[in-house]
């Protein structure tokens, strides 16, 4: 049996897609109890459109992001980060993988030229929807931390929601 580490992850971007537009911040956390093992990444910005509002979200200025480490260190970082968790492989888990996910997959693949996570991720809230046999079940509050859009807190909260899932009978191996 592979060791699988499932970890959180949520990114804050200054636009809606990546290439066009740049990650400003992503973090990450692994899903296990207590929560202590997480990852803070800043990324310079790879293009020179952004969206004000978009930017404003993650609480930095673009003067701000453009003294960000470049991307390539900081994905370089986080894959040392993953090595060092000692797994077979990894689970990528999301409160919007759609959102998430594209971003991390485009950056891992351009920096790192291949995805730590591989081919697919998981929507915590869809997970949540079928535990409940209903598509419109809410499950945010299931969330202890704060959502600030700080990446680290969201990851956090949202890790949290799935520990809960888990004893309410959700069958994940940690």
């Amino acid at each position: 049996m592979s060791n699988i580490k499932h970890i959180v992850v949520d990114v804050e971007a200054d636009g809606p897609i990546p290439n066009l537009y740049s990650m400003v911040c992503f973090g990450a956390v692994v899903v296990e109890y207590p929560i202590t093992r997480t990852f803070f990444g800043k990324t310079a910005p790879t293009s020179d459109l952004w969206q004000e509002d978009a930017l404003a979200i993650s609480g930095y200025t673009r003067k701000e992001h453009e003294q960000f480490p470049e991307p390539h260190e900081t994905m370089e970082e986080f894959k040392r980060w993953l090595d060092s968790l000692n797994a077979d492989r990894f689970m990528f888990w999301s409160d919007n993988n759609g959102f998430d996910w594209q971003w991390i997959n485009y950056y891992t693949h351009l920096y790192l030229s291949e995805n730590p996570f591989g081919w697919s991720s998981r929507r915590i809230g869809d997970v949540y929807c079928g535990m409940k046999l209903d598509i419109r079940t809410p499950w945010k509050h299931l969330r202890s931390t704060k959502h600030t859009h700080n990446p680290v807190d969201d990851a956090k909260g949202n890790a949290e929601a799935l520990l809960k899932m888990k004893e309410m009978g959700l069958k994940i191996k940690l």
